[in-house]
């Protein structure tokens, strides 16, 4: 092969990386917030399917599900680093409609860093009330200090499900080691992930725009996790 050819193939080979490099990292990055979104319909349903689960009150009376699967202790410690996972609210005035479209959210370290263990954990937040709701759209949220934050209850106790209803703003359950119960995450915060959600829908849009303006449709990659959501409580029950 002379030189011209061998300084042709070179130069579209380069060619070939430039335009192709920067579009492979983009997928790399929208496969994480995909996988996410996957993981956080797979912990659902299962949890959704534990015979002693959450009460069906509670599920029925809240407006956002928090979903934050496989949370690992050292995730806390090794530099300060967080949980991912997806908020998922209900649509309309008053969160009363079908649910929407999936906000990336970020569960930063505190106390629950010391509680967790070693195996992985998977967390589920029930958002109860509308005050919950708008802290979380447009803050960083300290659970126990800027909104309040309960244990949840399980099983049948249809009395424990109404008072932790009215008790708190955010209702928490932990499961690892297949042992599923409410958990304090208490000086935990929860916030948006931005950079995730900037990437999963393309754009910058925030929380707020996502859940009450329905500013962005629900990917494609949430309807595993709107089909859960939908078959466990179609409409909000005051």
């Amino acid at each position: 092969m002379n030189r011209k050819r061998l300084t042709a193939l070179a130069s579209a080979l380069a060619l070939t990386f430039f335009v192709w490099a920067p579009r492979s990292v983009a997928a790399d990055k929208d496969e994480k917030e995909t996988d996410r979104i996957h993981n956080a319909a797979l912990v659902l349903k299962e949890i959704l399917d534990i015979p002693d689960n959450i009460p069906q009150d509670l599920v029925d009376k809240a407006r956002c599900m928090v979903v934050i699967p496989s949370v690992m202790k050292a995730a806390f410690i090794v530099g300060g680093s967080y949980g991912r996972g997806v908020m998922v609210c209900r649509t309309g005035q008053d969160f009363t409609g079908p649910w929407g479209a999936p906000v990336m959210m970020a569960l930063e370290a505190g106390s629950v860093g010391f509680q967790i263990g070693g195996q992985a954990t998977d967390f589920v937040i029930l958002i109860m009330n509308n005050r919950g709701v708008d802290s979380l759209l447009h803050n960083k949220v300290k659970l126990g200090a800027d909104a309040s934050v309960a244990a949840g209850p399980k099983g049948r106790d249809a009395q424990a499900a109404v008072d932790a209803a009215f008790r708190a703003e955010m209702l928490s359950y932990s499961r690892a080691r297949g042992v599923f119960a409410g958990v304090s995450l208490e000086g935990a915060t929860l916030r948006p992930d931005n950079d995730a959600n900037r990437r999963l829908y393309g754009k910058d849009v925030s929380a707020s725009e996502i859940v009450t303006e329905s500013r962005v449709p629900s990917p494609e990659a949430a309807r595993e996790l709107d089909a859960v959501l939908e078959k466990a409580s179609p409409r909000l029950k005051p």
